[in-house]
């Protein structure tokens, strides 16, 4: 196919914005901070998983603490009447009976109010640990938020400069005859680059250091004509740099 090589350089201003369009358009489907946020989302479960238990066990050690003191107050009541009984006993025996009661209950009122004060130390742990957890869960919300907001911002970005792209891609296509468009456009869609520039003995599209049998076949070629790559097939670019 014959085209200018004013026109074949075009294709490398096509060439160029295809490849930001391609970039652009990864931002947006998948922004940078995509693989992070989702490291968050599985974070942040677990997170609440741990919370949920660390809740719980506060929980029952809180009704524990509730049970405990039900106890204490119905034990003081007890010693309370008692006392109240014993003072107004006319009895020696139900003295006596009394007194051993009121012993007995001083003695479990001490030992509910050892385990009340172990509880409480207990739960006060537990307290902690919910805080803790409760803050590890925060910050980890916080940073989800805030790379969700600037994923979101890197999409709409990307959105717009592929809106400005496309347009430049159309500008620099019209400026391109329409065959050889056409012929770039069949090349590109078979995701290989379509054109690049042929320097210092390399094809710019897969890089590959031209054999000198197929060097000497492309200095034949005019400079009129488009070239291809043998490996990759783009349409090879010939400029100041080709060293042709």
């Amino acid at each position: 196919m014959n085209a200018s090589p004013a026109d074949q350089r075009l294709l490398l201003d096509l060439a160029d914005l295809d490849r930001r369009l391609r970039q652009a358009e990864a931002t947006r489907r998948n922004p940078p901070q995509a693989a992070r946020v989702q490291e968050l989302v599985a974070q942040r479960t677990a997170q609440s998983h741990e919370l949920a238990v660390r809740v719980g066990a506060r929980d029952e050690l809180q009704a524990e603490v509730t049970r405990l003191e039900s106890d204490v107050s119905l034990a003081e009541q007890r010693r309370t009447r008692d006392r109240q009984r014993l003072d107004g006993s006319a009895s020696a025996k139900d003295a006596q009976a009394l007194e051993r009661e009121i012993e007995a209950l001083t003695q479990r009122l001490r030992s509910l109010e050892d385990a009340e004060l172990e509880l409480m130390e207990r739960l006060e742990t537990a307290e902690a640990a919910v805080a803790e957890q409760q803050a590890l869960l925060a910050e980890t919300t916080a940073e989800g938020q805030r790379l969700s907001a600037e994923g979101k911002a890197h999409v709409d970005g990307s959105a717009r400069e592929i809106e400005a792209l496309t347009r430049d891609r159309a500008a620099v296509a019209e400026r391109i005859p329409a065959p050889l468009t056409a012929a770039y456009d069949r090349l590109a869609q078979r995701g290989v680059v379509a054109a690049a520039p042929f320097t210092r003995g390399a094809c710019g599209g897969c890089h590959v250091m031209m054999a000198p049998s197929d060097l000497q076949a492309l200095r034949a070629v005019p400079a009129d004509q488009i070239a291809n790559c043998p490996e990759c097939g783009c349409i090879l670019v010939r400029t100041e740099e080709s060293g042709l």
